[in-house]
């Protein structure tokens, strides 16, 4: 924990906010919670996990959960702490974390970290859709934005969207935000209010 809080987190200065050390904070206290409940469960390779899974954003947006799987494999500082299968299974469950992905993760700790990774918060998904949208399309107008933001979140958070179908373990707080979710994204007005007190 003392490597990873003073040399790991400093990485993430280097994310967009969307990314950065405030939402790996939270993923690794859900990932801490869902441990908490399973069985044989190494709690240091979930917080492990947890701490590196989006590491590599800033390298890579859009294949950081194969550029972040590999820092973490390549940090010998790791080698101190795990042995080479622990290191193997970690970078897999990095690699596999994202809930986009067409397959499952392929071993547990991959889903705890999938299950974590996710906002059950409607205002931080808003701000969150709504910076990196502003930040990576800077020529769209405030409409445009919105409708971007909208489209994107009603895939992933909607009715079918792919984040509603990979739920590993339950989580009444992210059911409660789904609904929610799936209420704003179906509805022009009632989405662009929301954006308007958020942004």
């Amino acid at each position: 924990m003392n490597y990873i809080e003073n040399v790991i987190f400093k990485e993430y200065e280097k994310n967009e906010e969307g990314h950065g050390i405030n939402h790996i904070k939270y993923v690794i206290k859900r990932s801490m919670n869902i441990a908490e409940n399973l069985e044989n469960i190494n709690k240091e390779m979930v917080y492990t996990v947890a701490a590196y899974h989006d590491i590599g954003h800033h390298i890579d947006a859009k294949n950081h959960e194969k550029v972040s799987a590999e820092i973490l494999v390549n940090d010998n500082k790791l080698k101190q702490f795990f042995t080479d299968e622990e290191i193997k299974i970690m970078h897999d469950a990095v690699e596999d974390h994202r809930a986009s992905n067409e397959f499952d993760p392929r071993n547990i700790y991959g889903k705890i970290v999938s299950t974590a990774d996710r906002n059950v918060s409607v205002d931080a998904t808003l701000k969150r859709a709504y910076s990196y949208t502003k930040n990576h399309h800077p020529e769209f107008s405030e409409k445009e934005v919105y409708e971007e933001c909208m489209e994107f979140l009603n895939k992933k958070f909607g009715r079918n969207g792919y984040a509603v179908k990979k739920i590993y373990f339950e989580d009444k707080d992210y059911i409660d935000y789904l609904e929610k979710m799936d209420d704003i994204t179906t509805n022009k007005e009632k989405f662009f209010n929301e954006m308007d007190k958020v942004k």
